[in-house]
């Protein structure tokens, strides 16, 4: 190696994760508000949708499936009875942010189009790590498909969802040794479709978001479901708005390499003209690709 080579290699910044060698270019990459040209506007519009729903849509809210009064479910029930295909959906906000309520508005269009729709609480960052969200979202599952029955839903037709940390919480779900922990079969779901999620959390370590989420290398391995992607016969459907940073894009190419290389089904699209939030807007419009995509999936 000549001379100057080695000084340019001793001087190089060290990497923290893939090409990024600063806190201040992972938070760029991975902050979903900077892209946003209101963000107040983006949050009010779920707000308000959400209350509008809870008003209009028949509803039962904050079921308990657990033991901790985080642990609830909101169910909307399908207009038309029993036997509905079902979707349950893992909000997002990093782990540390939102709750059940903010997002009833995602069973607007799968109302119409004839679904049981499962709205899931859990508990937030600090107060708990990771590994216990994911033990809460697996365990609202094994309750849906114990009880929705109950609410016209029919527990062989479930579609788990999720978005931005909800979407990694439904890919974790994916994940479970449903039979070994939960005396179900081994793939009850009948689909996932996971919108601008994080499937390998890496990255946040080393971002603002670290002091409230608290990572270390056990709960990124646990907790990155690229990176366990096991043999499952459920499929999964990946999108992402083409306004987002391209980090949300690869990560979501990313679990989408992973879940065909052990054989498993999956696909993915860009949805246009969407930013990080308002990806979520069509699972208001059952006209929208992402409700469509939703009634394949239960197919």
């Amino acid at each position: 190696m000549r001379a100057e080579q080695a000084v340019a290699v001793a001087i190089s910044p060290p990497r923290l994760y893939r090409d990024f060698e600063s806190q201040t270019q992972i938070d760029a990459a991975y902050d979903p508000l900077r892209p946003v040209a209101d963000p107040v506007a983006a949050r009010q519009h779920f707000v308000q949708r959400s209350a509008l729903a809870r008003a209009q849509l028949r509803c039962e809210l904050d079921i308990a499936f657990g033991a901790t009064l985080a642990e609830t479910l909101d169910i909307f029930p399908a207009p038309g009875g029993a036997a509905a295909p079902v979707f349950i959906f893992f909000h997002g906000g990093y782990w540390r942010a939102n709750t059940s309520k903010e997002f009833s508005c995602v069973a607007w269009g799968p109302q119409a189009l004839g679904f049981c729709t499962v709205v899931v609480n859990y508990a937030l960052c600090p107060q708990v790590g990771i590994d216990e969200i994911v033990r809460q979202c697996r365990a609202s599952l094994a309750w849906v498909f114990r009880h929705i029955e109950a609410y016209g839903g029919d527990p062989g037709r479930v579609v788990v969802g999720g978005h931005s940390a909800g979407g990694q919480l439904g890919a974790m779900c994916l994940q479970t040794p449903w039979a070994r922990d939960y005396g179900l079969p081994d793939d009850p779901l009948r689909g996932a479709l996971l919108i601008s999620g994080i499937y390998d959390i890496a990255p946040l370590r080393y971002s603002y978001l670290q002091p409230l989420i608290q990572l270390d290398e056990g709960v990124i391995v646990r907790n990155s479901p690229a990176f366990g992607a096991r043999s499952c016969a459920t499929p999964i459907h990946l999108v992402w708005g083409e306004r987002e940073q391209s980090e949300f894009e690869r990560q979501s190419l990313l679990m989408h390499a992973a879940w065909q290389a052990v054989g498993n089904v999956s696909g993915h699209a860009a949805l246009p003209g969407c930013d990080h939030f308002s990806v979520l807007h069509g699972l208001e419009d059952p006209q929208s690709d992402l409700c469509q995509q939703l009634v394949r999936l239960s197919a």
